[in-house]
């Protein structure tokens, strides 16, 4: 199979879908893959290494035309032209938060693989874990730089000082993202408060962290005393394939403390906060009632260098495998990929996506020929 891995172009972004290992894998088993020309050098990843990997370094074009499009980010208006029936493209797409590009798709007929919604039988997300870790691990990062006074905060320093209470950090969902980013948290000695609906996934965050993570039951209530009282808030719920439910109401935000701090990593599924919306790592700051809001919608592009590795890490074994059967195949030998398939021929063929989008599911295996 031809593998095409163009360069990213949404802004900000500066990951690319494969690292020269993964190209090196793939051509080892027999495949041609075509990389665009620069695609790596934001994530110092050079065009001689994949050179040396066995990759044919091409223009954008080239690899839109592949059999089997590897990609970062979804879509932009600018490769919207680029999408064909006969390319499997496999991505992060979150529909439910751009809905137009999920119009692209069923316009053009395309067949889309998002990464967030290929789903284990465990309910574990293999290919959406490795960037929710790297994008909970950096969290508090990006809430200590935006505390501090010269950046419009509060003036807090996270882990606090001898004599002098830490910053109160307060992260919703203790999901992938949500455990990663109250380890953090504490490690850098923030008082963490974690807080999730699901019981058992408290229990196991209580055993693991030996009561260094505060772990509360998540209501309304709960949510809304907690956030009052945060100089930090970290959203980070999520629903498969979904649009993430609205956590903290603007009145919460309204009653935070001046120059407290609400970064939204659920913010490329519509965002749990409800005065967020989508910003870039150009700009990624706003205020609103006296509170900063970071919202970039893809977090890890950051650290693309050490994102990208971690990306290709999980989508390897997918990418190998379709290249090898064919999607079809592939989706009929792992269950796990079928969820992943969110469009085919016009059809929104993944459950979630398609009652976001208020359409009604088709099966993949029947739309796939």
């Amino acid at each position: 199979m031809i593998v095409g891995v163009p360069a990213e172009v949404k802004t900000g972004e500066t990951r690319v879908a494969m690292t020269p290992d993964g190209v090196r894998e793939l051509v080892a088993h027999g495949h041609r893959v075509l990389v665009e020309r620069g695609a790596g050098e934001e994530s110092s990843l050079h065009d001689e290494d994949f050179a040396a990997a066995g990759a044919a370094l091409v223009d954008a074009a080239e690899t839109w035309g592949a059999e089997l499009v590897v990609k970062v980010k979804e879509p932009q208006p600018d490769e919207f032209a680029c999408l064909r029936p006969e390319t499997v493209l496999f991505t992060y797409l979150h529909l439910a938060a751009y809905p137009e590009v999920a119009g692209k798709l069923l316009d053009a007929g395309a067949t889309a693989v998002a990464y967030e919604t290929v789903q284990l039988d465990s309910g574990a997300l293999p290919l959406l874990a490795p960037m929710s870790e790297v994008a909970g691990r950096l969290a508090p990062q990006i809430g200590a730089h935006c505390l501090e006074r010269e950046n419009g905060g509060r003036g807090v320093l996270l882990g606090g000082a001898p004599g002098v209470r830490p910053a109160r950090v307060v992260v919703l969902g203790a999901g992938n993202v949500g455990w990663n980013a109250a380890w953090i948290a504490q490690g850098m000695e923030a008082e963490v408060l974690l807080l999730d609906k699901n019981l058992d996934r408290l229990r196991w965050v209580d055993q693991i962290h030996q009561g260094r993570i505060m772990t509360l039951a998540s209501n309304r209530g709960a949510v809304e005393r907690a956030v009052a009282e945060a100089d930090l808030v970290i959203g980070a719920v999520l629903v498969p394939g979904g649009r993430a439910p609205m956590v903290v109401t603007e009145d919460m935000v309204r009653g935070m403390k001046q120059g407290a701090v609400i970064v939204d990593l659920a913010v490329d599924q519509g965002g749990c906060v409800e005065t967020i919306h989508e910003t870039t790592h150009l700009d990624p700051v706003y205020e609103v009632h006296g509170v900063l809001h970071y919202a970039v919608g893809n977090v890890p592009g950051a650290v693309p260098h050490t994102s990208t590795y971690a990306l290709t890490n999980a989508t390897l074994p997918y990418v190998l495998d379709i290249a090898e059967r064919g999607l079809r195949g592939a989706v009929a030998q792992d269950p796990a990929l079928r969820g992943g398939v969110t469009t085919v021929g016009g059809r929104v063929t993944n459950p979630a996506v398609a009652a976001t989008l208020g359409v009604e599911a088709a099966d993949p295996l029947a739309c796939l020929v």
